[in-house]
């Protein structure tokens, strides 16, 4: 007959086991804001340090966004972000985008690319690919606003997503979690819309929005490498 001591000993071990093995399944906790060993040898640069909003100016209300966890939480006033950091002069022709995204019912947003600072209102120089996964604006994530929009839902609100915006030529592509959503080639002669006058492929910065009071966006790991 086992003794009571020798049987807690043995229930203790099988716990310490299971333990152990469970922690070894476990994958290690995922750092954000940083780059990886190869990135900047494949020419990625981060725009956001997880700190602080050096190098990004908002105009309007500048209250809009702050940084709350490492993350840039947009929630206010209509306002806009612009990166006029060092990377690349802020800059950009050709490039490649990534960021992370979390958005919070029933968030608006969006990613300007070859934009220009501005003080006030709606950027007037560049495209913006538009944040809206439940909001009453039918034009969800992913798409370029007023130029090729998406109406398919891409992503949920509540759960980080990874957009990316790849700019080459005359050609963009906008994908969520590795899925190309849209594909955008400006013809020659474009001719933009009359309310967006600003909306063709050149240079510039990038700008993300704070649409309205009652939206709720988080940003992360906001990282760019220029193109050929």
């Amino acid at each position: 007959m086992i003794s009571k001591q020798v049987c807690r000993y043995l229930i203790l071990s099988s716990v310490l086991v299971n333990m152990c093995a469970c922690s070894a399944a476990d994958p290690p906790a995922q750092r954000h804001n940083i780059l990886t060993a190869k990135q900047p040898a494949a020419g990625w640069s981060l725009l956001f340090d997880g700190k602080s909003l050096d190098s990004w100016r908002a105009s309007d209300a500048p209250g809009t966004f702050t940084v709350q966890a490492g993350e840039i939480v947009v929630h206010g006033p209509q306002s806009h972000l612009y990166y006029l950091g060092p990377v690349h002069n802020h800059e950009f022709k050709n490039f490649e985008l990534q960021l992370q995204v979390l958005t919070r019912r029933p968030a608006n947003s969006g990613v300007y690319f070859h934009t220009a600072w501005q003080p006030e209102d709606w950027p007037a120089q560049g495209f913006e690919v538009q944040v809206n996964n439940s909001h009453a604006d039918p034009k969800r994530t992913a798409g370029l606003y007023d130029i090729k929009d998406n109406y398919a839902s891409v992503a949920r609100d509540d759960t980080w997503f990874t957009m990316n915006i790849r700019v080459v030529g005359q050609r963009v592509t906008v994908a969520v979690d590795d899925k190309v959503i849209t594909d955008f080639t400006q013809p020659d002669g474009w001719v933009p819309p009359a309310q967006h006058p600003g909306r063709r492929l050149g240079s510039g910065t990038f700008a993300l929005q704070g649409h309205d009071p009652n939206s709720e966006i988080h940003y992360r790991d906001i990282m760019v490498r220029a193109l050929p």
